[in-house]
């Protein structure tokens, strides 16, 4: 039997007993000092490939951000399929491409992520209309994460205008569940800067549905708030993202050491407050 992307994505998180997503946006200019003297095609592919194989026995996923990719020029796409097969389906592998246009533009974007590039899930926003995301909404095998309530210091500028329904990014969550119950495939994004809003997604959404939060870290969202708020009643439907914290713990020699070890760090911490919620 083919799982659903939502069941899928709880058997990875509990055969894994992690809900660390690294985030792998790479900024050549933050690279390690021993890539500075690489062409930056190579310096890239290296980079990435030593940050995935510390990372992978701590993390449950991977998390791309297309801009990234695509400012590499043409070996960029190259490059993010080349992460997707390495990565392997044991990792959730959700490509950040933020997408919303008319059906026909939308479906090409999915050829472009599942065919061609071999991810499991991407992020896209509502705008354009909820018709626009029924190309993403049909495979229940493939998953996508609609925007609510982003980590970006400008995100109450729109996500929190007052509707009828309450500030709209808790419409948006709303009709995301409305969207994915049919196929179980549907998440949303909240930011861990905006604690408040973890808590009402979860409480939204209910069960099973999976959160994918931005913001630990660099962005200083707190970790414990998060989980406590985020998680479901099992103790998963959460992925806890982690990019440069993680990418560039260290400049140095031991730049791959310090990457297992800020990931190994914070997977541990979040299973501890995982832990201490179930003993309550």
């Amino acid at each position: 039997m083919t799982l659903t992307f939502q069941a899928r994505t709880d058997r990875i998180l509990k055969a894994r007993n992690s809900l660390l997503c690294v985030g792998l946006d790479p900024d050549p200019a933050q690279f390690p000092r021993s890539f500075r003297s690489v062409p930056k095609p190579t310096a890239t592919k290296k980079f990435l490939e030593g940050i995935v194989r510390a990372t992978y026995p701590f993390a449950a996923a991977y998390k791309m951000q297309l801009g990234c990719y695509l400012g590499l020029g043409s070996y960029g796409l190259d490059l993010l399929a080349h992460l997707t097969k390495k990565i392997g389906p044991t990792r959730l592998r959700i490509l950040d491409l933020k997408a919303n246009d008319i059906g026909n533009t939308m479906r090409f974007y999915r050829q472009a992520a599942f065919d061609h590039l071999g991810f499991d899930a991407v992020t896209v926003t509502p705008w354009l209309g909820w018709e626009t995301l029924e190309p993403f909404t049909e495979d229940p095998t493939r998953g996508f994460f609609v925007i609510a309530h982003s980590s970006n210091p400008g995100a109450p500028d729109f996500q929190e205008i007052p509707t009828p329904r309450g500030p709209l990014w808790q419409a948006v969550v709303a009709e995301v569940k409305h969207l994915s119950q049919k196929h179980h495939n549907g998440g949303v994004v909240v930011g861990a800067t905006y604690a408040d809003a973890v808590r009402v997604a979860r409480h939204l959404l209910g069960n099973e549905f999976p959160i994918l939060v931005p913001g630990v870290g660099a962005q200083g969202g707190a970790l414990s708030t998060t989980v406590r708020e985020g998680v479901d009643a099992r103790g998963r439907a959460l992925l806890i993202n982690s990019s440069r914290s993680i990418l560039y713990a260290s400049r140095g020699p031991d730049w791959a050491a310090a990457a297992r070890g800020e990931a190994e760090r914070l997977s541990g911490q979040i299973n501890q407050l995982r832990a201490g919620l179930r003993t309550r």
